[in-house]
């Protein structure tokens, strides 16, 4: 384990923005973790954690640590004839473990497929897609407090999981590592294929019965087809939430924008997708010297090469600016910024 100086996170983050982190560590484990925390040269360093920094946008250097989990490992810790829990380091790619549970036909994050980020990221931003969220299949953690380096475990209830939310999002944001996560999945697996145009794909393969990995297969087509490979364009992915309105707000929208779809939500509120609403706005495909949104899906801003952190912020604000103009809905980002 190596302490570096002034280290280049540019590879480090999916944006592939150039910024620089006064300390850097990698650690594999419990013991490395706890020696970092008690090290008294790094004691009063602000700290901050990474994992895949898919879900992270630098605005400039860090004046700090990062230090980024790298905790290995995926186990089958319990099984009977219908569950399994399923035990993985957090520095494991979130897609490794998907695909660790497809090819053995444990069901429950099937729909996750190619998901970017870390299996500790995972249930921070509670990631979902196509129907399904971690909050579902979760059972708990394990972590260390980073100030005082106590060792706890974290059940469901504790994570407090929203929408693209968490406990660790709030409250315990850069205060707390997550070191191991445990899921429990189906062996039996009951696959949700009504979201989107996830269906449709499957019948394309000309069967008639489908498995959890053709599932997570089609799933995977979709995402490459309509989102960038970030080893190509820099990009974190979605970058708003999908926004949540009253049942009044939205039947007033119906009324000027008849295409406008809406989805059930907690408390009787109505989902609307981020990206159409971004698209409607003008914005799809849009480009502003370095930065823009991207062809082929409005909710992702991209690097094209050489954009810096506040670049990307700024083109971020004009979009939120121009959907409350129209829409009067203020977007939430989903990305980290820091």
């Amino acid at each position: 384990m190596e302490i570096i100086y002034n280290y280049s996170l540019k590879r480090l983050n999916t944006f592939a923005v150039d910024a620089i982190a006064k300390a850097f560590v990698e650690v594999k484990g419990d013991e490395e973790l706890l020696e970092i925390l008690s090290n008294n040269e790094l004691k009063n360093y602000r700290k901050f954690i990474l994992g895949g920094g898919s879900n992270v946008l630098f605005t400039k250097n860090f004046d700090g640590l990062v230090i980024k989990n790298s905790v290995p490992g995926i186990e089958i810790i319990n099984a009977d004839e219908n569950m399994v829990t399923m035990e993985s380091g957090a520095g494991v790619i979130w897609n490794d473990l998907v695909t660790f549970c497809v090819n053995r036909n444990f069901g429950g994050i099937e729909n996750l497929a190619l998901i970017p980020g870390t299996v500790g990221a995972a249930p921070v931003q509670n990631i979902g897609a196509y129907g399904e969220e971690l909050s579902e299949t979760f059972i708990s953690l394990d972590g260390i407090y980073i100030d005082s380096s106590e060792k706890v475990v974290f059940n469901k209830d504790d994570c407090r999981f929203g929408y693209r939310n968490s406990i660790f999002k709030n409250e315990l944001k850069n205060k707390f590592i997550i070191t191991k996560v445990r899921l429990r999945l189906n062996k039996n697996p009951k696959s949700k294929t009504n979201y989107g145009n996830v269906m449709d794909e499957l019948e394309k393969t000309g069967k008639t019965k489908f498995t959890i990995k053709d599932i997570s297969e089609v799933i995977s087509k979709i995402r490459r087809e309509k989102l960038p490979d970030p080893a190509i364009i820099g990009n974190a992915g979605s970058f708003f939430k999908n926004p949540e309105i009253e049942p009044d707000h939205y039947d007033l929208l119906r009324k000027q924008f008849p295409d406008l779809k809406g989805f059930p939500a907690d408390g009787g509120r109505i989902k609307l997708s981020a990206a159409w609403l971004i698209d409607k706005a003008g914005w799809k495909g849009f480009r502003k010297g370095n930065t823009g949104t991207y062809i082929n899906h409005a909710l992702v801003i991209v690097n094209y090469g050489n954009a810096i952190g506040e670049e990307i912020l700024h083109f971020a604000k004009e979009i939120k600016k121009s959907v409350y103009e129209k829409y009067n809905i203020i977007l939430e980002e989903e990305v980290n910024i820091i």
